[in-house]
């Protein structure tokens, strides 16, 4: 049995655009993975709404991914491999985060998961994602003052680039969700059931190359 974890942020948890509600487990790419793989596979859920990579919400405990991830991969061991999706909201106003330091959040990610296993126990493969674009989020009385309106939509197209080369320096395969997947027109992050099928059929194609 493989066991894969997913960790990331709305788009893992599978927030619906259109109401803000969670999607059903067969509508979201993580239970769509599960159905695709089959039996032989089990896929774990950790996906926060509001989780970044490093940065902690002043009016929010618990969204910085970093200090929970040991714990997390810990608990859920043995793993095979990681699926790590994160960066979107770090490009929120008040982090003032630019791609490169996004990318550096990411960084810190991958460490930790690397540091977390002790030989002689073996670790997990680690696939790394530079996340969805962010779309147009004016048309979101929230989504568009918190990301900056235009300037996240700019900064979210700069990331794949950094990502992949923190994924070929550090060991990790690397996947760019943006080529797959779009967000929802509604609120410009989200994406709706279609696209989550076509990220999970994306995600079980390489998730049979690393882990067969």
């Amino acid at each position: 049995m493989k066991r894969i974890l997913c960790y990331g942020d709305s788009n893992t948890f599978g927030h619906n655009p259109i109401d803000g509600s969670r999607l059903p487990r067969d509508q979201r790419w993580t239970g769509i993975l599960a159905d695709l793989l089959g039996e032989d596979y089990t896929v774990i859920e950790e996906g926060l709404c509001g989780r970044t990579t490093v940065h902690e919400c002043p009016d929010a405990e618990g969204m910085s991914g970093l200090p929970y991830l040991t714990p997390c991969v810990l608990s859920h061991r043995p793993l095979d491999l990681v699926i790590l999706m994160l960066g979107t909201n770090d490009l929120q106003v008040p982090f003032s985060a630019i791609p490169l330091t996004v990318a550096r959040g990411a960084e810190a990610l991958v460490r930790k998961i690397q540091a977390a296993i002790v030989p002689p126990e073996p670790q997990p493969q680690i696939l790394l994602v530079s996340p969805i674009l962010i779309g147009d989020v004016s048309v979101n009385p929230v989504f568009g003052p918190l990301f900056g309106f235009s300037r996240a939509q700019e900064y979210s197209r700069q990331l794949a680039p950094y990502y992949e080369e923190i994924a070929g320096r550090l060991g990790c395969a690397f996947l760019d969700a943006a080529r797959i997947a779009s967000p929802s027109p509604t609120d410009g992050l989200h994406m709706d059931p279609a696209e989550h099928e076509k990220l999970a059929r994306a995600f079980a194609e390489k998730v049979r190359e690393l882990v067969p």
